[in-house]
């Protein structure tokens, strides 16, 4: 083994308002901000540990890597995800028994919310 990944980084225009949206979603809060808030990081949740990163361009193009995020109800995780500030495209994907929805952060990062067996 070469490493082990310690955390993922978000860039972000705005590291602490991005991340109270993902402290929301994923039931944690934000454990650590350095160098004036350029960096924060969310305590871990779920074993994992989120950063958020300012950097002076806005997000132009489509992620190369997202988060999956299970949930119980896609309907009430999309309500709750919506009035945190996020967005959805409105589509609904499948794949076996599979059900996932592509939901925007406030920043415009993709992640997906999915549930199985329905």
């Amino acid at each position: 083994m070469i490493g082990r990944v310690s955390f993922t980084t978000i860039d972000a225009s705005e590291p602490s308002r991005l991340a109270a949206f993902w402290g929301e979603v994923l039931g944690t809060e934000i454990a650590e901000t350095s160098d004036e808030g350029r960096f924060v990081f969310l305590a871990e949740a779920n074993g994992h540990v989120l950063g958020f990163q300012r950097v002076p361009e806005p997000k132009s193009v489509k992620n190369r890597v997202h988060l999956d995020i299970r949930v119980d109800d896609l309907r009430e995780a999309t309500d709750a995800l919506l009035a945190l500030g996020g967005s959805w495209d409105g589509e609904d994907r499948r794949l076996d028994d599979a059900r996932w929805r592509t939901i925007e952060d406030p920043e415009g990062n993709e992640f997906d919310i999915f549930v199985t067996g329905g």
